[in-house]
């Protein structure tokens, strides 16, 4: 249970980690410097892969290609080093960029923007023929995103209210209703919601930005655990390894040093929880 800490590239956000289960390594990136990093456990070898435009977020398509969710509402594709655009620019996104996105069960990919100077971020839908619609507006922060174990239900965090909402999911059409409550994190001490992934017995992890932590939190909502780090700003994690055993946590070192923000902000860490994780989906977009 004690994180270890495995690359530190002093990212400002550090965010999305994601296994790659075809090519056996975890990627993540660094959204600010539009940094991408990968690690292969086998060898204990780390390595930037890729540095550009800014990116929130990203999928694994099920070819194997990274699907890119960048500044501008930009999309792009990623494999071996190149880069093509999908989508050069969202017009209403060109003051904003995306933060935090997830691949349904069907292959949409469900993707946040942050807010531009004139009005709040949105919760965007990108569907399997490339079409994008709007699903939730006014949102401060969009951030993490899961799916309950009978993908019935869908949990999405957005930070600056500190709320981990739940929705009805319809798997079938892509659509959320009955939006609720699911948490409010009131405590201070305890940090705002940031990165959320569910594990293989539908407990839900919460990373969060300037509390130090991660929490495990049972389906109706009850704290099973709480693991401290080394960093304030504790964004996001994922499960990984073959058996996904492992489990991948990213920090950040934003508008600070170690010296304010701990010995392990920006760094990447990795631990034994003692559940497995769940696949993460693929995203299908037909490009």
């Amino acid at each position: 249970m004690q994180p270890k800490l495995i690359a530190d590239y002093q990212c400002q956000v550090g965010e999305n980690p994601l296994w790659h289960p075809m090519e056996h390594c975890l990627y993540w990136c660094d959204i600010t410097s539009g940094r991408l990093f990968r690690y292969d456990p086998a060898t204990s070898q780390h390595e930037q892969c890729y540095s550009g435009e800014p990116i929130g977020g990203f999928t694994i398509q099920a070819d194997g290609a990274l699907l890119l969710f960048m500044a501008r509402g930009s999309i792009a594709t990623w494999r071996d080093g190149r880069l093509d655009t999908i989508v050069d620019e969202i017009p209403d996104e060109r003051e904003s960029r995306f933060n935090d996105v997830i691949a349904d069960p069907i292959g949409r990919v469900f993707c946040g923007t942050m807010p531009t100077p004139t009005r709040l971020g949105r919760l965007y839908r990108l569907d399997l023929d490339g079409s994008l619609h709007v699903i939730l507006d006014g949102i401060g922060t969009s951030n993490g995103m899961g799916f309950t174990l009978d993908h019935r239900a869908m949990y999405y965090t957005d930070t600056k209210p500190r709320n981990i909402y739940l929705f009805d999911y319809d798997s079938e059409t892509g659509a959320l209703s009955n939006q609720r409550v699911w948490l409010h994190i009131a405590g201070e001490d305890e940090g705002a919601p940031d990165g959320l992934t569910v594990d293989a017995e539908g407990y839900v992890w919460s990373a969060r930005w300037d509390g130090s932590a991660l929490y495990r939190y049972s389906p109706d909502g009850v704290v099973d655990r709480r693991i401290d780090f080394p960093a304030k700003k504790v964004t996001c994690m994922t499960f990984g390894g073959d058996d996904l055993a492992d489990l991948y946590v990213t920090t950040g070192i934003i508008r600070g040093t170690k010296a304010t923000e701990g010995e392990g902000a920006g760094a990447l860490f990795k631990l034994q929880p003692g559940v497995n994780g769940l696949p993460e989906f693929f995203s299908r977009i037909k490009l």
